[in-house]
């Protein structure tokens, strides 16, 4: 218990560093706008600012995109409630009863609600994640290549079964991933590999290209063709933002309910805050003594979800500061960022870099207390930047990717390649592919080879190596049993119902 609490004190002294304090806050202000601004959310935006990141030291870096990350949550819900148009897929089922709140005009109340559920879901969160780390870091140590490599095949299926639309569409999509992975020159025997004889991939596409050409530039076309179709949008108008005690009674156990239920889910791979949002209506809705009112203005309907998916999006760095493993395309790009400075993902960060570890874990803290400042204060501030003309804002966002492709390697082929994987998501959204799976399959993909490579060699290329481990045994069993019960008509079926109720 004493080491616990010294090295949150440690966590806390890195977090209130000037320099880190400031980060701390742009990434906090600018997840809130993200958030607050239809079609932009965090993956594409902490794509796009990757390359900013890495002439800030590692801790800055890190805290700053995380707080882009779960500020997004926080910011989602404001267009949510007010125009019925969420800023974030997490937000959705808020706008069911946030909206329906405004426009009986309370939508001060939803708001606030909205942000104290956030607060205490995001700090009970924090406490979760700082709990749980340390232990599962212990034993994450005992793991060998055998082990990496079957939890990243369980990392992988997970976020197949919990993705949208067809299974054989997300499946397809990290083999593609895996391929993308491995374009260059094999280090450990000096061949090339798909790289078609453009000396520009010799070293293998970059992670920031990829993300940057799916993710940004994709959003920029997609939300390009939806704002031609869509008008203006009508404002509610917020009068006061104190929640009278009835609701603030009403929504106690929602919020308790939700950030239960969020941490759970947010360190499932491939589940996240939207998951979490939606299991958490679901529940209110189930355990309500009046379950007729939701649709129409139930407190609970905004409490829930909100809750449900700040705790999610904190819990979700759990298995990122555990084991190295992404559970979602965002965490897949912290991965990105934290190897591109230096640090190898996994068990030995907490070990190697203390200060990373636990001053990250402080600053969701920090965060949270200055999401809730950010917040309802500058409400009139996002009302008004939802009135901001897109195609003011494409223009500049195009030029900082291809800026700051060029300037991670000088190689104007990366350029290119952002263009070309920015048309290629496109119409990979337009098919109705995920890009998520792909990129958490091209992120994996490298570790996955060369864990498989590191188990072989230590088993003298006994490929039993897998099963005779316990650990891995375990990993692959589970991983087995998820897929036979994927298999079965009654869930995929379930599946289908919830992705399409998501949709709707």
């Amino acid at each position: 218990m004493i080491d616990f609490f010294s090295d949150l004190w440690l966590g806390l002294s890195v977090a209130f560093l000037p320099a880190n304090l400031l980060a701390c806050f742009i990434g906090a202000l600018l997840g809130t706008l993200i958030g607050v601004l239809p079609g932009l959310g965090p993956t594409a935006t902490i794509a796009m600012l990757l390359p900013i990141t890495f002439g800030l030291p590692v801790e800055s870096s890190i805290i700053m995109l995380a707080g882009i990350y779960y500020g997004a949550s926080y910011g989602g819900s404001t267009t949510a409630i007010l125009v019925n148009l969420p800023g974030e897929a997490s937000s959705v089922v808020t706008a069911i009863d946030g909206y329906a709140m405004a426009r009986q005009g309370q939508a001060g109340a939803a708001l606030s609600i909205a942000a104290i559920g956030s607060f205490i879901a995001g700090t009970f969160g924090t406490l979760i994640v700082a709990a749980m780390s340390p232990s599962l870091t212990k034993v994450a140590v005992s793991f060998g290549p055998a082990e990496y490599f079957s939890m990243m095949v369980l990392g992988l299926l997970m976020s197949v079964i919990l993705s949208h639309g067809s299974v054989l569409k997300s499946v397809a999509m990290i083999f593609v991933g895996l391929a993308l992975g491995i374009v260059g020159t094999d280090i450990n025997t000096g061949v090339t590999r798909l790289t078609f004889g453009v000396s520009g991939l010799m070293d293998g596409i970059g992670f920031v290209t990829v993300a940057m050409g799916l993710f940004g530039v994709t959003e920029l076309i997609r939300n390009l063709e939806e704002r031609q179709r869509d008008g203006d949008v009508e404002l509610a108008k917020v009068s006061t933002l104190i929640p009278t005690r009835e609701q603030l009674k009403a929504s106690a156990g929602a919020v308790c309910r939700g950030s239960l239920l969020g941490s759970f889910l947010g360190v499932l791979p491939g589940a996240g805050p939207t998951l979490a949002s939606f299991a958490a209506y679901a529940l209110e809705k189930k355990v309500s003594s009046k379950p007729q009112m939701f649709g129409k203005g139930a407190i609970a309907g905004v409490a829930g979800p909100e809750s449900a998916n700040n705790a999610a999006a904190q819990t979700s760095f759990i298995p990122l500061l555990t084991l190295g493993l992404p559970t979602n395309s965002v965490m897949a790009l912290l991965i990105g960022a934290l190897i591109v400075q230096g640090v190898q993902p996994g068990p030995m960060v907490i070990k190697n870099q203390p200060e990373l570890f636990w001053g990250l874990i402080a600053s969701m803290w920090v965060g949270n207390l200055m999401l809730v400042i950010i917040n309802l204060p500058l409400i009139g501030i996002w009302i008004r930047l939802l009135k901001m003309p897109y195609h003011f804002m494409y223009p500049v966002i195009l030029l900082l990717c291809a800026v700051g492709a060029f300037s991670l390697g000088n190689n104007d082929v990366d350029v290119l390649l952002i263009a070309c994987f920015g048309v290629f998501g496109y119409f990979l959204m337009r098919a109705g592919f995920e890009p998520a799976p792909l990129i958490l399959g091209f992120v994996l993909g490298p570790m996955m080879e060369e864990n498989l490579r590191r188990a072989m060699t230590m088993s003298f290329g006994d490929p039993t190596t897998f099963f005779t481990r316990p650990i891995s045994l375990g990993i692959l069993l589970f991983t087995a049993a998820a897929v036979i019960l994927m298999a079965l008509p009654s869930l995929r079926s379930k599946r289908q119902d919830v992705f399409s109720e998501e949709e709707s």
